[in-house]
Parts: C-alpha cells; sequence; structure tokens
C-alpha cells in the first residue's frame, strides 16, 4: 500500500540501546485518532481522519482510494466538496457562449436547480438526487418542454464537472434517471379563416405581419427586425438575416435563432402587401446595438414601427394588438373587465402563423427538406417532429398511385 494510517494518539521512541517503544501523544484521547494518508496524482499529500476503533476502516478506504487512482475513477476528496451551484457558476462564465444564450442558462439554474440541488458537495451525487429534483419540477407544474431545457443544463454542468474531475460518474447515467415528461401535443394548423380573421383585426400598420407570418414563416422576432434590404422584390426572395430581440431587457438587433440565416420565396401576394405597406407606413431608420446591449452600433430601415415611429416592443404589440385581434377573431375570449386583462394564450401566438405555413407547404407536396430551410430549423428532423402528422397519408398516395396505374390500363387503345 502506498499511503499508510497514522495513529495520532502513540508515536514511536527510539531509547539509547535503540529499543523501540510507543509512547502516548499530546493528543491523546482527543480528537480523530488515524489518518490515512497518501499522495494524489497531483502530487501533493492528501488524508481523511477517521476515529478511534476505525483503524480497519481507514484501511479500507485508503485501499479504495488507491484502487481509483489506478483505475481512474479518483476524485480529489477537496473538489467533491464543492458544491453544484459554485460549480456551475464557475463553469458558466467560462463557456463562451452567446450573452443572450449564457442569461438564459443563468436564470433557469437559478430559479429552478440551486433551489433544489445546489448546495449538494459534487462527490455526493447519485442518481436518486436527479430523480427527485426531476420529481419536484414536475410536482411545481413546470411544463415539459421548459423543464427538458433546464435538466439539459444541468446535465451539461454535471458533464463539465465528471471531465474536470470533481465526481467520477455521471448521475444522469442511470437508466433510472429520465427527463421530464412532455406531454405530446400535435400541432393544430389554423384555418385559412381564421388567419384572414386575425388578420382584418389587427391595426393597419401591423397587419402586413401576418403575411409575413403566414406567407413566409417568419418568426415573431424576425418580424418585427425584418429591413427594406431584406426584401428583395426581383427575384421574389425574402433574406432572414436578423431578428429583434431583447438582450438583458435591452433591444438589440441579432441574427436569427441559432444564427441560422436564410433565404425563402415571397410569394406574389405577400410581396404585393409588403409594397401596399410601405407605401402606406414608410420605412423608419432604427439604430439599435448588434447582439448585445453594449455591442456596435447599427442602422436598420425597418419595415415595421409602432406608432411613435420606433421599433416595435414584442409586448406591446401582443398584449396591445395581437391579443385582442384574437379575441375579436373569436380565438380567445374578451376579458370581462379592463382591468382582468387578456387571459394567456400560448398556443395561439404569433408562432401559429409558422404552423400554417408549414402545413400549407406539406399540404401541396412541397418535400421536408425545403420546408426546413424556409422555416430555419436546425435540421429535417426537427421539422419531421413536429410536422409529420400533418404530411399527406402515405396510404392515401398509394391508393391514388394505384388507381392511376389501373385507370391508364383500362383506357381503350
Amino acid at each position: 500500500m502506498a499511503g499508510h494510517i497514522q495513529d495520532r494518539w502513540y508515536k514511536t521512541e527510539t531509547d539509547t540501546n535503540g529499543k523501540t517503544t510507543r509512547v502516548k501523544t499530546d493528543r491523546h484521547g482527543t480528537g480523530l485518532r488515524y489518518r490515512a494518508r497518501y499522495i494524489g496524482p497531483d502530487g501533493t499529500e492528501k488524508s481523511k481522519s477517521f476515529r478511534d476503533g476505525q483503524k480497519r476502516l481507514a484501511e479500507k478506504w485508503l485501499t479504495k482510494t488507491e484502487a481509483d487512482m489506478d483505475s481512474g475513477d479518483y476524485v480529489d476528496p477537496r473538489r467533491g466538496k464543492v458544491t453544484f451551484q459554485q460549480y456551475a457558476e464557475k463553469w458558466l462564465k467560462a463557456l463562451g457562449n452567446d450573452p443572450n444564450t449564457l442569461e438564459s442558462m443563468n436564470s433557469q439554474l437559478r430559479l429552478h436547480a440551486y433551489p433544489y440541488i445546489g448546495t449538494r458537495p459534487l462527490g455526493s451525487f447519485k442518481p436518486e438526487h436527479i430523480r427527485e429534483w426531476v420529481a419536484a419540477l414536475e410536482e411545481n407544474g413546470m411544463p415539459g418542454s421548459y423543464g427538458r431545457a433546464v435538466y439539459a443544463n444541468v446535465r451539461a454542468a454535471l458533464s463539465a464537472a465528471v471531465d474536470d474531475g470533481y465526481l467520477n460518474r455521471h448521475p444522469y447515467s442511470a437508466r433510472s434517471v429520465k427527463p421530464p415528461a412532455v406531454d405530446p401535443k400535435r400541432v393544430v394548423p389554423w384555418s385559412v379563416e381564421r388567419v384572414f380573421a386575425v388578420q382584418a383585426a389587427m391595426p393597419e400598420r401591423y397587419r402586413a405581419m401576418v403575411d409575413l407570418g403566414a406567407g413566409c414563416g417568419m418568426r415573431q422576432a424576425e418580424i418585427l427586425g425584418i429591413a427594406v434590404d431584406a426584401v428583395d422584390f426581383d427575384t421574389d426572395t425574402l433574406h432572414v438575416v436578423q431578428q429583434l430581440k431583447l438582450s438583458r431587457s435591452k433591444p438589440v438587433f441579432a441574427l436569427p435563432k441559432g444564427g441560422k440565416t436564410r433565404d425563402v420565396p415571397l410569394p406574389g401576394p405577400v410581396a404585393d402587401a409588403l409594397r401596399a405597406h410601405m407605401k402606406q407606413f414608410p420605412p423608419v431608420e432604427i439604430t439599435l446595438p448588434w447582439r448585445t446591449p453594449d455591442g456596435p452600433k447599427v442602422t436598420k430601415r425597418l419595415i415595421f414601427m409602432a406608432a411613435g415611429r420606433n421599433h416595435v416592443w414584442r409586448t406591446s404589440l401582443n398584449e396591445e394588438a395581437w391579443k385582442p385581434a384574437l379575441a375579436a377573431a373569436g380565438v380567445i375570449p374578451e376579458p370581462e373587465t379592463k382591468k382582468d386583462g387578456y387571459a394567456a394564450a400560448r398556443e395561439h401566438g404569433m408562432h401559429a402563423l409558422r404552423h400554417f405555413y408549414a402545413s400549407a407547404l406539406l399540404d401541396g407536396g412541397e418535400n421536408v427538406k425545403a420546408v426546413s430551410e424556409y422555416l430555419g430549423h436546425s435540421n429535417a428532423a426537427l421539422t419531421l417532429r413536429i410536422y409529420a402528422h400533418l404530411m399527406p397519408s402515405s396510404q392515401e398516395r398509394t391508393r391514388k398511385a394505384i388507381a392511376t396505374v389501373y385507370d391508364t390500363a383500362r383506357r381503350p387503345a
């Protein structure tokens, strides 16, 4: 055994004749008696103390520690005592991700992870602690999709902790550990009648937003940030290259979600709606920081503006224009009193226009890869997961194909 056990209550002395005897130390009878000592992988001495009567336990612990060092499972005891919150905060600072992404991750961990597992030492993590935490999230009514985002952030932090030697085994690796359950809700696209009813109820200066959502599949933030130079009437193409979003509660221009720019076909009716809109509401130059509040200033001629000829705030648009339009079209109920305000309508946000766009393309026979590109999805698999049930039935296509063959064969020569 490379390490050794020190008995703090006794020491060995050698007399002038070379005879050794054990004598009591000044610490005899007080404090922890045995100290297991060893040299760690970093070349420094480390130790752990045990009570009187626990020498065999100290030897067993030392043997296991040395076996862990041989197998690569060793964790420095000092690192194992670092709490999840202490490590996660340090980990976030070194990530170097998009500032807005980091802000979102920090908020999720602060609100939904630290109160439950923040004070737990990393070296003590077991699968049961993750299971209990997930159960608490579900019990508190957290939506499954959002819960999975929080779950993924905690998983990423713990993975980094394993890589950095703060714990030797990922608690997520157990089969019994599962992410928050997601209620499988299928997208139900709006009807054409609903799309135009909502559009008709919108203030005039915002009606063309519906055309961009339902006719080009743009996200709300992309619509708010669309500039004149993004619209190419000569080639009937829309260049989706930026969005208007909030960073640390301040408006900024930024790349579209995921940093994914794209070109989208500009249908004739949408092009006509944009021309008419820009004639009635001439575009205005708006200067905002790029990406973060302290980023470089960028000036864009925005197509949409608020009544005060400033950029449109998403919250104001939703509460003062979108929800009243939904109520007028019968999508959501009118509030009983002005003080009550409109009820939450997450499933009927402007994202519903993207669902309509996707369903119209799929129903028209467009391939999934093209739909994915026009929507700005990270890949076609994501598009399939969301919209596969909207694709024309393969059984129906088979029936039509065989019927066509038979009809052709039976025609008189």
